[in-house]
């Protein structure tokens, strides 16, 4: 009688066991809208190169650009000078941190996919009434791959708004509390030049482009194109980040490889605004919420030598949401721009005028 009491006691406890062995329970994750980041207007780092490390272990590095004066713009008589590369002007930055890289994918999905926080188009309904553009949100998903054909490991992230390039520094300055944010054209010029007056960031006499740059002329190379479609068909396409010659301040891929959102409102007259002879505190044309249209630098992979100096600027516009037939249109993704990404920077001392910046685009289809 005993035995046939307990055993079957004994075998439910040993079943609850496996069971409760075999199905744990995962921690819920709770997601959050984050206040608005809080950081120091002053960085109290040492004048040398850091790195820095994000939430899943991903390490990225930022140089050290010490500040200076340089005369920002082409002259007319520079091969490949544009309208709005002038006139040139006298120009000082304050000494910053630029990223010695492109943000690679890898980092880029450290903010794409942070569970913590929501989707733009899935915030309950409770929490919309307070939902205000520079709410920290994670960008909605891609119309199509992201890839596009192109590599991941190592590859810089493509095809992102000038809008969520500005949403991952302010999700960066939550995570670190330190006051990232994209490059104003000033600064990304004066560390692209490293000190050069001519066409490109290095000695013309001793050295190639293509020493330094993946562009039109080169990128089909399999080399450093892991994981990239496109090298198979012999096309162009993105490589590695960091697998050409930094210039002088260490940074890598300048020129070519994609171009890098800057955080300045586009203008192709902005220059005039500015007196030759007179220097400059660092100028900025500051970003509104306009959706349109903001500045890229450096060139890419699918450009010819031309589009890569260090002088030369283009605007994004709406012909780069043409191949997105969502209404409205995205905030997040520019479908089939393949050739624009960006890097982050970050002052030593924050310009008055930028103290606070952060991303105020609204959804909407213009």
């Amino acid at each position: 009688m005993t035995l046939r009491s307990t055993a079957p006691a004994f075998v439910i406890v040993c079943l609850a066991a496996l069971v409760g062995v075999a199905s744990p329970q995962e921690p819920e994750v709770k997601q959050v809208i984050p206040p608005t980041p809080d950081v120091p207007v002053k960085v109290n780092l040492q004048a040398k190169n850091f790195t820095e490390t994000l939430p899943g272990d991903v390490k990225f590095e930022m140089v050290y650009v010490p500040g200076g004066e340089f005369v920002m713009g082409s002259p007319e008589s520079e091969p490949g000078h544009q309208p709005d590369e002038g006139p040139q002007h006298k120009v000082r930055v304050k000494p910053f941190w630029l990223a010695k890289c492109e943000v690679t994918w890898e980092e880029y999905y450290d903010f794409w996919k942070d569970e913590g926080l929501f989707k733009t188009d899935e915030v309950p309904q409770e929490l919309q009434a307070n939902l205000k553009p520079d709410a920290i949100t994670k960008p909605t998903n891609t119309y199509v791959d992201e890839l596009y054909d192109h590599g991941k490991e190592g590859h810089p992230a493509i095809c992102m708004t000038h809008h969520a390039a500005m949403m991952y520094c302010h999700w960066l300055r939550w995570k670190t509390k330190k006051g990232y944010r994209l490059p104003t054209e000033a600064e990304w010029e004066f560390a692209c030049r490293a000190g050069r007056t001519g066409p490109y960031g290095f000695d013309e006499k001793t050295e190639k482009l293509e020493d330094h740059a993946w562009l039109k002329a080169n990128s089909a190379s399999e080399e450093h194109s892991a994981e990239s479609q496109r090298k198979d068909n012999g096309d162009p396409t993105t490589h590695k980040v960091g697998t050409k010659k930094p210039n002088k301040y260490g940074l890598h891929d300048m020129h070519g490889n994609v171009w890098e959102w800057c955080l300045d409102y586009y203008d192709p007259k902005f220059y005039a605004k500015f007196p030759a002879d007179v220097v400059t505190l660092g100028p900025v044309n500051r970003p509104t919420d306009k959706k349109w249209s903001h500045t890229v630098r450096g060139g890419s992979w699918a450009d010819k030598a031309d589009r890569l100096r260090s002088a030369a600027r283009r605007g994004s516009d709406k012909s780069w949401m043409k191949h997105d037939p969502q209404l409205p249109q995205s905030i997040w993704w520019l479908t089939r721009m393949d050739v624009v990404g960006f890097r982050v920077a970050l002052p030593v001392e924050e310009y008055p005028e930028l103290v606070g910046i952060k991303p105020m685009v609204v959804k909407k289809v213009d």
